[in-house]
């Protein structure tokens, strides 16, 4: 019998079928329409799995139950000695590297080899959820749609992985290669189910921002995000108009911009099909104009062009001008990356924004 292409998520077309799009006010309901983001049912039952204390930090291991597929793990971490702070929702980014999720952002007691690899590339070595904790934030980081506790199951082996992935030895990047091809078929589902790729992602985020918001002495709510999560920050804040300030890092452009030659350095969360005839990244991002945004931009960034950060940095510029939020767009040399600098930055816009 031919192995499903939907291996842990059989039930993820019956759910797509039976549940609407998300509504709310115009522009909630329109980016909702365009990306297919199901209505979230409500806040799941949240199980705490383990918590410690370690550096000044509160940390409890989560997890909760999606109508489809596997359970989303997830890591909360508050200041240890303090009353809980604003809340802020931290969104890993892709990096190519689904076999982790939100491990990434966070110090766990045990941190997997590959976390610390991920921290080591593209944060700074330093586990930014932790950082934002201790300058005293409520701290939520989850994995999303298709990553770590939420990825596809590959045993048995989709058709078509059997063939791309016959000669690719079996080691501790297999899975990450695996997942790589594959999102291509997850698009392909998603798109023929009446969603995206991203939209099920963002799915999988409002669902965590209802789990942050229920924490106690949590009550303005912030979300950031490196790279594809920074993407994902700008969707959600689009998405729910009671997001207070968002945080996006090296993933500001002009869709205009990745044509032709950026557009094979990203994947299909920042590339949903017929986006750009409706709205351009910056008017996502800007959305209401209502909240105070942060864009940190990094002037060599190998994945966009110099010109489409500028249009985009200008773009955004023009949009809170004429609304009753604040723009922040800082441009940093370097490559493409969240470094010690950079969280910094995040810390103290967030710091001002979320306290006022």
């Amino acid at each position: 019998m031919r192995p499903s292409a939907l291996g842990g998520y059989d039930d993820w077309p019956e759910f797509v079928r039976d549940t609407p799009a998300l509504t709310g006010d115009e522009l909630t309901t329109r980016v909702a329409g365009l990306l297919g983001v199901p209505t979230p049912g409500g806040l799941p039952t949240v199980r705490t799995i383990m918590e410690w204390n370690a550096d000044g930090v509160q940390g409890s291991e989560l997890e909760w139950s999606h109508p489809f597929g596997p359970p989303t793990r997830a890591w909360l971490v508050r200041p240890a000695d303090a009353p809980p702070g604003p809340g802020l929702l931290g969104l890993h980014c892709h990096a190519g590297v689904k076999s982790i999720g939100a491990e990434r952002l966070v110090a766990t007691p045990s941190p997997s080899a590959r976390a610390l690899r991920q921290r080591t590339a593209h944060y700074g070595d330093r586990a930014v959820a932790n950082e934002l904790a201790r300058a005293g934030s409520t701290v939520l980081c989850h994995d999303t749609f298709a990553w770590g506790s939420r990825r596809f199951d590959f045993d048995p082996m989709p058709w078509r992985l059997r063939e791309v992935m016959k000669d690719v030895p079996v080691d501790e990047n297999w899975y990450d290669v695996a997942a790589g091809h594959h999102e291509h078929t997850i698009a392909k589902a998603a798109g023929l189910l009446g969603t995206s790729f991203a939209g099920m992602v963002a799915y999988d985020d409002l669902v965590a921002l209802s789990v942050l918001r229920s924490h106690a002495g949590v009550d303005r709510v912030g979300v950031f995000g490196f790279s594809g999560g920074g993407g994902r920050a700008a969707v959600l804040t689009a998405l729910d108009p009671a997001i207070a300030a968002s945080a996006v890092v090296c993933m500001m452009y002009t869709f205009d911009s990745l044509v032709p030659a950026y557009l094979d350095a990203h994947s299909w969360l920042a590339t949903t099909p017929g986006l750009a005839r409706h709205l351009d990244h910056p008017a996502l991002t800007a959305g209401r104009a209502a909240h105070h945004q942060l864009v940190v931009y990094a002037e060599d960034d190998e994945l966009f062009s110099p010109q489409g950060m500028r249009d985009a940095d200008r773009q955004l510029t023009d949009y809170f001008n004429s609304g009753p939020g604040t723009y922040q767009g800082t441009f940093l040399p370097g490559p493409h990356r969240f470094d010690g600098q950079m969280q910094e930055i995040v810390e103290h816009f967030f710091s001002s924004a979320l306290r006022t």
